[in-house]
């Protein structure tokens, strides 16, 4: 999302958390940091955090990746939270309810898919939240 900012000149503030907090202050898998950097965007200084609830009122969007995240979500959302909740892929046409594979438990190939797919995500989601 970051990359596709800076290539469109939009100044958002974006983040990533996941919904567990078994990877909290871990950088990403190396596997997804060579993908990213093989693609122009150097994600080596991340670290992971847990979403939180504040994140609600934070953020104006909140994305998740599959079901399961997005359940989570749901439940830590507080009742005032004003973040838009849904799966990131509900931004593409033709892909709503559709949802992001974890390429963690496959081959290096799958990190290389989930670059493509997030990325076509990233560009719906700049076009139809800059209009």
């Amino acid at each position: 999302m970051r990359a596709e900012l800076l290539r469109r000149g939009l100044d958002w503030e974006v983040d990533s958390a996941g919904t567990a907090a078994y990877h909290v202050g871990n950088p990403p898998d190396p596997r997804a940091i060579a993908c990213a950097a093989e693609n122009g965007a150097d994600i080596s200084g991340l670290r992971a955090r847990q979403a939180v609830s504040n994140d609600f009122h934070r953020f104006t969007h909140i994305f998740a990746l599959d079901d399961k995240n997005l359940a989570n979500l749901r439940a830590i959302r507080p009742g005032d939270g004003s973040a838009e909740l849904g799966l990131v892929l509900d931004m593409i046409e033709g892909r709503k309810g559709d949802t992001v594979a974890d390429p963690y438990y496959a081959g290096d190939d799958a990190f290389d898919f989930t670059w493509r797919v997030v990325t076509e995500a990233a560009s719906a989601i700049a076009d139809k939240l800059s209009r």
